[in-house]
């Protein structure tokens, strides 16, 4: 069978690149600026990793990839954040990734971001992105997926994902997957036995969660003066700020009725990859949940790859 090789920029800890190779790809490079996530990823690829801004990165001394993937910084645009879109140097990352396109020519780019990306500065961030694809010959599909309803994990994470491509015909034969019917429960991501240091009963919050904390099957949050429990029996979005404590750190109520913070092992398990992908212990826990914050739901990634390449096999 042929290979289709991947670019990969903004790679983090590697949750695009593993959805597409679980696909059949081969990761050909990838690229990261972050020192910490490439000490993750480094410990679970073996593929060439360049630790260096991209904004720095000559892309002509990459080496030609099918697909170039990028899940590019999401704060500019999201709804939690300030929304400044282009007016923030992160939003203006994706014009970076317009000069790799136009030096690398892949046949395919994919892109991930946050939902609020299409309803931004009302939809002329968005207008933008589409018109500058379409003027280097890219043909665009979209959609909004949400982790709970494209995978079997039980996380509340929409996230919208940008395919494009140079070919019209591969570009009228893709779809996005369709739902699946979740069936694992939140409990079926969580240890039974995990260390004291991240229980809740040494913080200040600690007597007022004890009171409304009572269901087991679901996650709790503190959001600054109040007790939030997700009823829908889905963990809430994961974020680059859970190892910071305090407001908005999913809650449990654990087997020996203690109440604790997710482990980053129990987050990355909400984020589908499995338990053999290493969490170096070298790294500080606000790392590792920065980390997997800030990474993709690798079972929605897998789903969208896997489509993918049906439509490579088929056009060649």
């Amino acid at each position: 069978m042929k290979t289709y090789c991947v670019g990969e920029l903004f790679a983090g800890i590697g949750g695009i690149g593993l959805g597409f190779k679980q696909a059949g790809f081969k990761i050909s490079w990838a690229n990261e600026i972050d020192e910490k996530a490439c000490k993750t990823y480094s410990v679970n690829f073996d593929t060439l990793l360049i630790n260096q801004d991209m904004t720095t990165l000559d892309p002509s001394t990459l080496s030609h990839v099918d697909i170039l993937t990028g899940g590019f910084p999401c704060q500019a645009f999201s709804i939690a954040g300030y929304q400044k879109g282009f007016e923030d140097d992160r939003g203006n990352l994706f014009f970076d990734i317009l000069r790799y396109v136009r030096a690398l020519k892949p046949r395919v780019l994919f892109l991930e971001n946050v939902k609020n990306l299409t309803t931004h500065d009302k939809g002329r961030t968005f207008n933008i992105i589409q018109s500058e694809l379409s003027n280097l010959g890219y043909y665009l599909k979209y959609s909004v997926l949400n982790t709970a309803e494209y995978s079997q994990i039980p996380q509340n994470r929409e996230r919208i994902y940008i395919v494009c491509f140079k070919d019209k015909k591969m570009f009228e034969a893709f779809n996005f997957p369709k739902p699946l019917k979740r069936v694992k429960k939140i409990r079926s991501f969580l240890d039974k036995e995990v260390s004291p240091v991240f229980s809740y009963k040494h913080t200040k919050y600690f007597s007022q969660l004890k009171k409304e904390m009572k269901n087991p099957n679901t996650i709790y949050q503190w959001r600054r003066v109040y007790v939030r429990e997700n009823k829908n029996n889905l963990c809430p979005t994961l974020t680059a700020n859970m190892g910071t404590g305090g407001h908005n750190v999913p809650l449990v109520l654990d087997e020996s009725n203690d109440i604790r913070k997710l482990t980053p092992r129990e987050c990355a398990r909400f984020q589908g990859f499995p338990d053999n992908f290493i969490l170096p212990d070298t790294l500080p826990k606000s790392a590792l949940y920065k980390q997997i914050g800030n990474s993709v739901t690798v079972p929605v990634i897998y789903e969208i790859a896997k489509n993918i390449m049906e439509v490579f096999q088929k056009y060649g």
